[in-house]
C-alpha cells in the first residue's frame, strides 16, 4: 500500500485504506512497525491515523513514546474494521471463484478444561480443513467481553442473560459433588447436603470469593457454604485434590469424565443436584458474521452436539 494518505476520507476506497492502516497500527502496537508491514513511511501512517480520528471525531489510540494502545472506542472500531475487511476479502474470493477457500483469523474463547477437552480438538480439525484460516484461543475460567478482546466465538457454560449475542445451545452438564473411594471409605458417603458440615471439602472459584453450593430447584433449593481448607481457582486443581483424598469437590460433570472412567472419583449426592447447566456457542454478529466465523460455529456446534457427555 503506497497511496498518499493525506486525502479525502469520504472516498470509500480511501476509507478502506484508512481501516487497513488502523488495523495494522493496532495489531503491531506502533506506527513504525505498521509502516514496515504496509510498505509505507511512518509519517504517512501517522497522518492517516490523525485524519481518521479527525473524521470520526474521537480518539482511537493512546500514544506513548514506547507503545500504542487502543482506546475503548478504538477497540470497538477495530472489531468492526476486521469484520468489514474480512467480508470484503471473502466477497472478492467468491467473485474470483474460490468461495470455498475460507481465509482470515478467528478468535475463540472457552473455559480452560472445556476448551482443552472439546474446543481445541474441534479447532485443530477445522484448521486442517481450511489451511488459509488462522486462529487464536483465550482459555480462561471467567466470562470475557468478546468485543473488547476481539473474539469471534465463545463457549459459555451458564444460563445466559439477554444480550445482542447470538447463542446456539449445544447441550448441558451437571454440577456434581465427587470424592475418591479412599476418602469415602474413611469418612462415609454424605446422604444429604446438610451432611457436608461433617466432611472436608475443596472449594473451586476462579474469583477467589467464598463458595456457596446450591442443591435442588424451585422452592426446594438448599444452599450450603462449606468450610474448605483449600480454595482452588482452577477446576483441575480441585479435581486433583479430590483424587488425592483431600475431601469432596464440586465441579461440572464433563470435567471429571476421565477420573470417573478410571474409578479415581465417584459422584455423591446425585439425588440432590440442581438442574443441569446449559452450554451455548456464542458469537457477536449473528448471521452478519464473517463466512469463516459462521463456518466454524456450524462445525463446532455439530461436534459438541455429538459429545455424549454434553447431553443432560
Amino acid at each position: 500500500m503506497t497511496r498518499d494518505h493525506s486525502r479525502n476520507w469520504n472516498n470509500p476506497m480511501d476509507r478502506l485504506d484508512a481501516m487497513r492502516v488502523f488495523v495494522a497500527v493496532a495489531e503491531e502496537e506502533g506506527f513504525a512497525p505498521a509502516a514496515r508491514r504496509l510498505s509505507m513511511s511512518p509519517p504517512a501512517v501517522t497522518r492517516a491515523i490523525s485524519a481518521l480520528e479527525e473524521r470520526i471525531g474521537t480518539r482511537l489510540l493512546h500514544r506513548t513514546t514506547r507503545v500504542v494502545r487502543l482506546t475503548e472506542a478504538g477497540a470497538r472500531y477495530l472489531a468492526d474494521c476486521k469484520r468489514i475487511l474480512g467480508e470484503i476479502e471473502e466477497a472478492e474470493a467468491s467473485a474470483a471463484g474460490s468461495h470455498t477457500a475460507l481465509r482470515g483469523q478467528i478468535g475463540v474463547t472457552a473455559p480452560v478444561l472445556f476448551g482443552r477437552m472439546f474446543v481445541a480438538p474441534a479447532l485443530f480439525d477445522f484448521l486442517a480443513l481450511h489451511p488459509r484460516v488462522s486462529a487464536w484461543t483465550l482459555l480462561v475460567d471467567r466470562v470475557v467481553d468478546m468485543v473488547d478482546e476481539g473474539l469471534d466465538v465463545a463457549v459459555r457454560i451458564a444460563h445466559l442473560p439477554d444480550s445482542s449475542l447470538s447463542a446456539i445451545r449445544v447441550g448441558s452438564v451437571r454440577r456434581v459433588v465427587c470424592a475418591s473411594a479412599e476418602y469415602l471409605a474413611a469418612r462415609g458417603e454424605p446422604e444429604a447436603p446438610a451432611d457436608l458440615a461433617r466432611h472436608d471439602t475443596i472449594a473451586f472459584s476462579w474469583t477467589g470469593s467464598p463458595v456457596e453450593w446450591s442443591f435442588g430447584s424451585g422452592s426446594r433449593v438448599e444452599r450450603v457454604s462449606p468450610s474448605s481448607q483449600l480454595l482452588a481457582n482452577t477446576a483441575d486443581v480441585a479435581i486433583a485434590a479430590a483424587v488425592a483424598g483431600r475431601g469432596l469437590a464440586r465441579v461440572l460433570s464433563y470435567q471429571i469424565d476421565p477420573e470417573l472412567r478410571a474409578g479415581r472419583l465417584s459422584i455423591v449426592l446425585a439425588a440432590h443436584e440442581p438442574p443441569p447447566v446449559p452450554i451455548h456457542v456464542v458469537h457477536p454478529e449473528g448471521r452478519r458474521a464473517a463466512v469463516r466465523v459462521r463456518a466454524f460455529v456450524d462445525f463446532l456446534v455439530d461436534r459438541l452436539r455429538s459429545e455424549a457427555w454434553l447431553s443432560s
